[in-house]
């Protein structure tokens, strides 16, 4: 699974025409998180990497793709700080660092986008789960 990650300027409605060119090549995003300053970035999960691709490519966006893998954390202070701190121990950057689903156990499923996926796989091979992105019950809810 990969994440595209969109460079755009922080205005009013960066985030909008992003997401509506997406959503005009009709696919559905299951997940995204943001971060800005006087530049930002959006990053976008979805199941159809080749549609969104596509979607990015038409319109001129810089982006680039992120392998992602994904870990079970517990919902406690320090679990994050002890992620970031065994992907840095072992010489691996983050692109992305987002949670995508919330279990009823108090654990939390992160999508890490990496520049080493095998070398992050090894850190954090004891947390590694799968997550899949989950089937259309809400197809439609953030990308239209």
């Amino acid at each position: 699974m990969q994440a595209f990650i969109v460079e755009a300027a922080n205005r009013p409605g960066e985030l909008a025409r992003v997401a509506e060119t997406i959503s005009a090549r009709g696919v559905n995003v299951e997940a995204f998180c943001l971060s800005y300053g006087n530049k930002g970035a959006a990053a976008f999960l979805a199941s159809d990497e080749k549609g969104i691709r596509s979607a990015l490519d038409g319109q001129g966006f810089t982006y680039h793709q992120v392998p992602l893998l994904t870990i079970s954390l517990e919902d406690k202070p320090g679990q994050v700080a002890w992620a970031a701190k065994r992907l840095g121990d072992a010489g691996v950057n983050i692109d992305l660092f987002a949670p995508v689903d919330y279990g009823t156990d108090h654990k939390a499923t992160i999508a890490i986008g990496v520049d080493k996926v095998d070398e992050a796989r090894r850190a954090l091979s004891d947390h590694l789960t799968e997550w899949t992105i989950p089937e259309r019950a809400f197809a439609g809810t953030l990308s239209r």
